[in-house]
């Protein structure tokens, strides 16, 4: 075999996992990296981008849509904390993100060379596996861990810092081959308690009105086939929470909807305190889910279904605890529940009837500001022409602030999987329009929609560039209220209207997009919403429609805190 030194190694071990494409911004401690991914061929394509943590979340709605970690790559120093805003995001979502970045030579350390910074410690309380490489046979097998740390268990981010010098340095060919099966996640499943499934299905079975709560995780593990034939059976109504939208086709007639303070209705509230059981799937049971544990109350029996078992029982007293992959559970549960049927009570809840109230009570309200000539223009009215001009298999990106409740509790997906994406772990605003890149790369057939505010436009509008130069069609939304909405409402509810420092100019999006080579559309009219969603969803490139909108202290979202 050829000689190889630790950069090729490195390019050799992401070929050998399986990675196809990786995002990333270039600097001087990278060098050796980039030439070697110039010299060799290897079939992975290299999104520059212009923000490391753009490329963070390009990797992180990558690895959503395809079940393949995403990869992303910065230099040291400014980069190294660039990168990790996305990084922190994926792993608390248990989303498979490798961030590489490299580093000051070993050589230097200590020695105040330019960009050195104790990357380490800085990634370490933040990532799921995280290591700084200091000789370079060391090279294959921190890539080696990084993927299974990444793809076992609960899923999660995982960081690599590699010095210049040992970019350089000699390696045995040999030390370079990849554990098969780590290129996909989850892998290497586990199954519950054995005992714990016929306990869990034994309750389930004997329960009169059970509600199933669907979280990310039910998503993560391609269970969703599997959760509807529990709760078929049971003819139980499903809820989600905000992560766990797509458990269940839209206009499924068990779905609930999403519940809790983001994107949940009193309507879909009233599903989850009319259970005599609940069954948390792929959930953490936080304090968004359950608009701060009120919802279930905590004298309702609760069976945790879940892939991390320190997530079971943290929040709510668990009576059956079932540890594992949710796709090998719900399987299991399905057989044993099965297996019981004939015994259940002859007079239980309508799971269908329930879920479908809840839904027309929640689309009947919906409609009525979906049809307002009201300026200006109300959020749903945008949300409703996308629901009727998306195609099948669309995606969805959201960030937070206007877009994220508004999405979550009316973008209507057709059908089950991963069709809407949200940074709900910490919310971070800049999230859209760079995760709607990844996720267009990851799924290049399905139209892609990035939907934000002016204030996230502000932080990620010079992706546009790394857009048109790539040809990536993406859909741009942009809700123009000239404010950070979600302050300013919070400011409304709990603060007596005393509104300080929430407030900005108007920017003219359109005219920015234009200038970055963008079509574009500016809408002030209520009645030119249609058309104009209409014509950017058809036009074969990038788009983008900027909507002057109601601001979100004055319109009503769906947050708990503000609707009562």
């Amino acid at each position: 075999m050829s000689k190889m030194n630790g950069a090729d190694a490195l390019v050799r071990m992401l070929q050998l996992n399986g990675v196809k494409h990786i995002f990333g911004l270039c600097g001087d401690t990278s060098l050796p990296f980039y030439d070697a991914m110039a010299r060799l061929d290897h079939g992975i394509d290299h999104i520059l981008t212009r923000d490391e943590r753009s490329a963070a979340y390009m990797a992180d709605a990558y690895a959503r849509v395809t079940g393949r970690p995403g990869v992303c790559e910065g230099p040291s120093g400014g980069g190294a904390t660039y990168l990790l805003p996305g990084l922190v995001e994926a792993n608390e979502s248990s989303i498979p993100v490798l961030g590489i970045t490299s580093d000051v030579s070993v050589g230097s350390r200590g020695k105040f060379p330019l960009t050195e910074l104790d990357q380490q410690s800085l990634y370490r309380p933040l990532t799921k596996w995280n290591t700084t490489i200091d000789r370079a046979d060391q090279i294959p097998g921190a890539v080696r861990s990084a993927f299974r740390a990444m793809t076992t268990g609960r899923p999660g981010a995982a960081h690599i810092c590699l010095p210049y010098d040992l970019q350089k340095h000699e390696i045995d060919p040999a030390d370079v081959w990849a554990q098969p099966g780590h290129d996909r996640y989850p892998s290497l499943r586990t199954r519950p308690d054995p005992a714990q499934v016929e306990k869990a299905a034994a309750q389930l079975v004997a329960s009169k009105s059970p509600v199933i709560i669907c979280g990310g995780g039910v998503i993560i593990a391609g269970a969703c086939d599997a959760l509807e034939t529990l709760a078929t059976m049971l003819n139980a109504p499903v809820c989600t929470t905000v992560s766990g939208k797509g458990t269940l086709a839209d206009a499924h007639p068990l779905n609930a909807g999403v519940v809790g303070t983001n994107g949940g209705v009193p309507a879909t509230r009233e599903v989850v305190m009319g259970a005599d059981l609940v069954v948390f799937v792929g959930a953490r049971a936080g304090s968004t889910t359950t608009e701060h544990w009120k919802h279930p109350a905590r004298d309702v029996p609760i069976v945790h279904i879940d892939v991390d078992g320190m997530t079971i029982g943290t929040n709510y007293r668990t009576d059956v605890s079932l540890a594992g992959d949710a796709l090998l559970a719900l399987a299991d549960l399905n057989e044993a529940v099965r297996a019981r049927l004939a015994s259940r009570p002859a007079r239980v809840a309508d799971g269908r009837a329930i879920a479908g109230r809840a839904r027309a009570r929640k689309f009947a309200d919906f409609a009525v500001l979906a049809a307002s000539t009201d300026t200006p223009i109300k959020p749903e009215r945008v949300v409703d022409a996308l629901n009727r001009h998306l195609p099948a298999k669309a995606i969805v990106v959201a960030d937070p602030g206007t877009p994220c409740p508004y999405f979550s509790a009316y973008f209507d997906a057709p059908q089950a999987g991963r069709h809407f994406i949200t940074n709900r772990a910490h919310g971070a605003l800049g999230f859209a329009m760079s995760a709607g890149v990844g996720a267009q790369f990851g799924r290049p057939d399905a139209m892609v929609v990035a939907a934000m505010g002016d204030g996230s436009f502000n932080f990620t509008c010079g992706e546009m560039e790394t857009i048109v130069r790539r040809g990536v069609p993406l859909k741009m939304i942009v809700f123009s209220n000239t404010v950070y909405g979600w302050i300013k409402a919070s400011q409304k509810s709990g603060y007596g209207e005393r509104y300080f420092s929430v407030d900005f100019n108007r920017t003219d999006h359109a005219r920015v997009a234009e200038a970055f080579g963008v079509k574009a559309w500016r809408v002030e009219n209520p009645g030119d919403v249609d058309g104009v969603v209409k014509a950017a969803l058809a036009h074969d490139g990038p788009a983008l429609v900027d909507v002057i909108s109601q601001q979100l202290q004055d319109t009503a979202v769906p947050v708990s805190q503000w609707m009562g």
